[in-house]
């Protein structure tokens, strides 16, 4: 019941951002997590396509693409598992269920294991990495395949880092969190 509980204030608050500020935060999170010396560095990235008042993800994707990286997108299976594939700009995805947008040629399950840095969504994370999304599992399962050592970063919104989230024997820890405002290095 605690994470029900914190999904839904979590939603509400981003429920209230309006369009032009979700642009503005999407655009300064970019820049954000774009100036990350790890990001900098690593030539492949594994990301995701946000949707909804989700930490906006459109403008990263660009910055990336202009930077030269591989972007890898994840795309949702039956089982909920997330597949691969690789992100070419926009015409390279297709519309998927669930509203999401996907790439349109798969890389299998594994491909997560290739990123130097991946990035994914949540609703909040604790001080230690403790990561609570949308209660599907999919992201905790593929934070089994990435390598040790191997950035990953949680998007939020401010206020959304430092929470107490609650914690399942299932639930994967991320090494980073990324605001519009800061990175914060967790752990």
């Amino acid at each position: 019941m605690a994470k029900v509980a914190l999904r839904d204030q979590i939603r509400t608050a981003r429920n209230r951002l309006s369009v032009a500020e979700l642009g503005s935060l999407s655009r300064d999170l970019a820049a954000v997590v774009t100036a990350h010396p790890a990001v900098r560095r690593a030539a492949t990235v594994a990301a995701y396509v946000s949707i909804g008042t989700e930490p906006g993800t459109g403008a990263l994707l660009e910055s990336l693409a202009t930077l030269g990286k591989r972007v890898i997108l994840p795309a949702l299976l039956p089982d909920l598992d997330l597949d691969w594939g690789t992100w070419r700009g926009p015409t390279s995805l297709a519309r998927a269920r669930f509203g999401l947008l996907e790439p349109v040629d798969r890389l299998g399950v594994d491909a997560v294991g290739t990123a130097d840095v991946v990035v994914v969504p949540g609703l909040a994370v604790s001080r230690s990495g403790q990561r609570i999304g949308q209660g599907g599992g999919s992201y905790d399962r593929i934070l089994g395949r990435v390598p040790i050592g191997t950035p990953v970063v949680c998007l939020l919104y401010d206020g959304e880092v430092g929470r107490d989230v609650p914690v399942d024997d299932h639930d994967r820890p991320v090494t980073a969190a990324a605001t519009p405002t800061r990175w914060y290095d967790l752990g």
